[in-house]
């Protein structure tokens, strides 16, 4: 099994506030990927997405891309606008050899989750018609989702992955932890994942703190909520051939090396 090792955005501890530089900072800690964030809007410059690609190619990082947390494609009067965030993501991930695109699909809203569900696969169908004109090599990861409120567990994500080849689902432990109010059976759904077809999983991980309506805020690990060496030991007995798992935590370097920490004290070699 490969497993990679990243985080959500450019170290602290980098040099400076780039991507380019964030990607020799994760090299230089020995970690294996990171994903580029593009949470507040995208505004990367083609440019600069070249840049970061070679640079990410030259030192053997995994890129992956999270698309800005405006979305709701379950909005009729956001949809559109939610797509071209999404597209002009895909773009940029494209330039920089990034496969996935990740995003939060929307809010259930006033609709029923049957209606949700087909108003978020028509806006990928839309999106994936996009990606293959313009032949980019990138993937829409859908991933599951935190509030109660939004669109995105596990079952959802899947159909419509099942759907939509240029879709796959993205796994988000904390998300998902606190959906379901800490009650999570990790086995069974990273089984349920690797039954439907994915035995290479994009995921994201973290503590959480939550209410009774979910996602509240992200926890470093220490807080065991979960704990990450359960989930790791998980992993490490299924028949995954590969994993990418991205550090969401508040110190999002230390606790990756943390992470990575776990794997080796379980006899994984990186």
């Amino acid at each position: 099994m490969k497993i990679l090792i990243g985080t959500a955005g450019i170290p602290g501890s980098a040099e400076e506030r780039s991507t380019p530089a964030g990607i020799r900072r994760v090299k230089e800690l020995g970690l294996q990927s990171m994903e580029v964030e593009f949470v507040r809007g995208v505004n990367m410059k083609p440019g600069l997405a070249r840049e970061a690609g070679k640079v990410a190619s030259e030192l053997g990082i995994r890129l992956s891309v999270h698309a800005p947390y405006y979305i709701n494609l379950c909005n009729p009067e956001k949809a559109k606008d939610s797509q071209k965030r999404i597209i002009d993501s895909c773009y940029r991930g494209h330039l920089m050899g990034s496969e996935v695109i990740v995003f939060h699909p929307g809010y259930y809203g006033s609709l029923e989750k049957e209606e949700a569900f087909d108003m978020v696969g028509e806006a990928c169908r839309e999106m994936a018609d996009v990606i293959e004109e313009n032949e980019w090599k990138v993937k829409l990861g859908l991933e599951s989702t935190g509030k109660v409120s939004q669109f995105g567990t596990v079952d959802e994500i899947l159909g419509i992955c099942k759907r939509n080849k240029l879709c796959i689902p993205v796994i988000d432990w904390a998300h998902l932890f606190a959906k379901y109010q800490g009650k999570l059976d990790f086995k069974s759904i990273l089984s349920k994942v690797i039954s439907a077809g994915y035995d290479r999983l994009h995921t994201h991980f973290s503590n959480i703190d939550f209410t009774e309506k979910g996602e509240r805020r992200h926890l470093t690990l220490e807080s065991k909520q979960p704990d990450f060496k359960d989930v790791a030991k998980i992993v490490l007995k299924s028949s995954l051939k590969e994993i990418n798992i991205i550090s969401e935590s508040p110190d999002i370097e230390g606790d990756a090396l943390v992470m990575k920490g776990v794997f080796e004290k379980l006899g994984h070699k990186f």
